[in-house]
């Protein structure tokens, strides 16, 4: 049995809205507590609204900006400006509108090494001696973040790993992916190792659209196979799950 919050709202743009107030009030009590809050982000189509509104006012001047560190739970192997970079929406939004460190950004640094012609291992390597050198908590053997934000993906994964990814097995905090045959952009990745949403003090997942409902109705329903619905890791005490009416109209509680 779980215990996990499913919050059904109107519409997408409700999604945003309450998705932005629930990361703002994570981050307000992780810095009130700790002193810094580190938050990894996502992508996908749900971060541009989320982040218009943490820009916006009432949150932007409720979050205390210059003590938040942003991670990016997964990334593709594209450059940071590119279309498909999941750092693209946030440089073009959060850090022209609120006072967040550049300083504070902990990116894959895939753009550096597309340039000097490394591959994703690096950059996977890379971002994991980064997480080490930020001395978070560590429990069950990976790093303890105050917040991950998740999408859900149309086959049931989160982060970069998909349904019966070895990244399960992996013994490193980052892997990284090749790219995926079964579902676009076909692109290789890298991401944290899936575990780290199960440790997570705070985890948001933020699902919309009736293109969800049927993927949803199986990750919330009664089985359980992480391997298969990688998303279920995040069917714990600390997960809320933020729908709109249209992902959630299959489910049955």
């Amino acid at each position: 049995m779980t215990d996990e919050r499913v919050v059904v709202v109107a519409h997408a743009a409700a999604a945003s809205e309450a998705a932005a107030r629930h990361i703002a009030g994570s981050l307000r009590a992780a810095v009130a507590e700790r002193g810094r809050a580190d938050w990894a982000t996502t992508g996908g189509s749900a971060a541009p609204g989320i982040y218009r509104h943490l820009a916006d006012d009432p949150l932007r001047d409720e979050i205390p900006w210059a003590q938040v560190h942003v991670w990016w739970g997964d990334d593709r192997f594209v450059p940071r400006d590119h279309p498909l970079s999941n750092v693209q929406p946030l440089d073009d939004i959060l850090l022209d509108s609120t006072p967040l460190p550049i300083a504070n950004l902990h990116p894959f640094r895939t753009g550096e090494a597309i340039g000097a012609s490394r591959d994703a291992a690096s950059v996977a390597a890379a971002m994991a001696a980064e997480l080490a050198a930020a001395g978070l908590p560590i429990t069950d053997g990976f790093p303890v973040l105050d917040l991950v934000v998740l999408g859900v993906g149309g086959d049931g994964h989160i982060l970069s790993v998909f349904p019966g990814s070895t990244a399960f097995d992996a013994e490193a905090w980052v892997v990284d992916i090749p790219a995926p045959t079964h579902i676009e952009p076909h692109v290789a990745r890298v991401t944290m190792h899936p575990l780290v949403v199960r440790v997570a003090r705070d985890v948001l997942v933020v699902a919309t659209g009736a293109g969800k409902a049927e993927v949803l109705a199986d990750i919330l329903g009664d089985g359980r196979d992480e391997r298969r619905w990688p998303a279920q890791l995040a069917r714990h005490g600390r997960a809320t799950w933020i729908l709109d009416e249209a992902a959630a109209a299959r489910l049955t509680r």
